[in-house]
């Protein structure tokens, strides 16, 4: 729209340089928008193979091991439950464009979200201006025009539309950008944040010490591993440079205690109820269904008899992993508080010969 704003009405290209010149720049901006969303999405993140096993069998003690894909991730990688695949230095699924902002996708990422609010911007000025100039001051350009084209009631209300929706991006993407900055300042992702978080939150023996961050590598070494002049990042996904006191597992053996304190806390709860999965379970009471959890992650069917161990939870509902016979396979979600019973502890002793479940 702000293209067309500039050639007919703003600043036409047939009186001047100053018009040839904005539309030019309009152009490029789209250019580098659309250039960047969709070597985002065609270039992807990075996936680790399936079964993949590190070259020295002695480094699996410090992975994890996915049970989805029958294999070990590397430093920095996630499973991504939409993708179905371990991605590599995986920041987050994103909607836009239908994939994972990771590894080989994350210089093109930034970048869009980057050109995305400034093309806006630019975008935004000239549909103002040329609003402005139509309704204010439109004998000045019947005067220099040397085709005048009418600016009908159409073409307002198309502006305006236009403006709300460019506004919009520069405030939401915007925001997006400043927080994958603050990533790229520090060369992390939003789930390593979430993780150092957690780590300096936990308690630590003395052998183990205060929790240093690995990748972070000083400001402008940590922005050159993902915007450079190459337009690629750095490294092949699977081994990273470090700070100077660390090694490729500091942050992979924290994450394993983090986990192993997480399971520590598990509860099993035992299906009384059924649920068939739906996110707004009216028959389950006016609360259950008004306020379920404010998060995209699924929701599981359970029927009577199932299992969920419960790693979470809100007052009307409960987050956990779904016991199965077939180990390769893990079904996880929320589920109605009501529908379950906890366990009582001295059942889980029992049932485990004295080992309690959540151990």
């Amino acid at each position: 729209m702000s293209i067309i704003d500039s050639m007919l009405w703003l600043l036409p290209t047939h009186n001047g340089i100053a018009g040839k010149l904005n539309v030019l720049v309009l152009t490029i901006w789209l250019a580098l928008i659309l250039g960047n969303f969709f070597r985002a999405i065609l270039g992807g993140p990075g996936y680790v193979p399936k079964n993949w096993v590190p070259k020295d069998k002695n480094d699996t003690k410090y992975l994890q091991f996915c049970q989805v894909c029958q294999g070990y991730k590397p430093p920095r990688a996630h499973h991504c439950r939409k993708c179905e695949r371990c991605v590599l230095k995986m920041d987050h699924h994103c909607p836009w464009i239908n994939n994972c902002c990771g590894h080989f996708n994350h210089t093109n990422f930034v970048l869009f979200v980057f050109f995305a609010p400034v093309g806006c911007m630019h975008a935004l000025i000239v549909m103002v201006a040329t609003v402005w100039s139509q309704v204010f001051r439109r004998a000045e350009y019947l005067q220099i025009a040397v085709r005048p084209v009418n600016f009908s009631i159409n073409a307002f209300l198309m502006n305006l539309f236009a403006s709300g929706l460019a506004f919009g991006t520069i405030v939401a993407v915007g925001i997006l950008f400043y927080y994958q900055m603050k990533n790229v300042i520090t060369n992390s992702t939003g789930i390593e944040q979430w993780i150092i978080e957690k780590a300096e939150d936990r308690r630590r023996t003395e052998e183990e010490g205060t929790f240093k961050y690995p990748y972070n590598l000083g400001k402008l070494k940590n922005i050159l591993e993902v915007l450079n002049f190459s337009f690629r990042p750095y490294g092949d996904g699977y081994v990273w440079p470090v700070a100077k006191g660390c090694h490729q597992f500091t942050l992979t053996i924290e994450q394993i205690k983090q986990k192993h304190e997480k399971r520590s806390r598990m509860v099993p709860f035992d299906i009384i109820k059924s649920y068939s999965g739906w996110w707004f379970p009216c028959t389950l009471g006016i609360c259950t269904c008004a306020r379920v959890p404010c998060s995209d992650e699924p929701r599981i069917a359970v029927c009577p008899g199932d299992r969920v161990i419960v790693s979470r939870g809100q007052k009307y509902w409960l987050y956990g992993n779904k016991v199965l016979k077939d180990e390769g396979k893990r079904i996880r979600g929320w589920f109605p508080r009501k529908c379950g019973l906890r366990v009582p502890e001295q059942n889980r002793r029992c049932e485990n010969n004295g080992t309690p479940v959540n151990s």
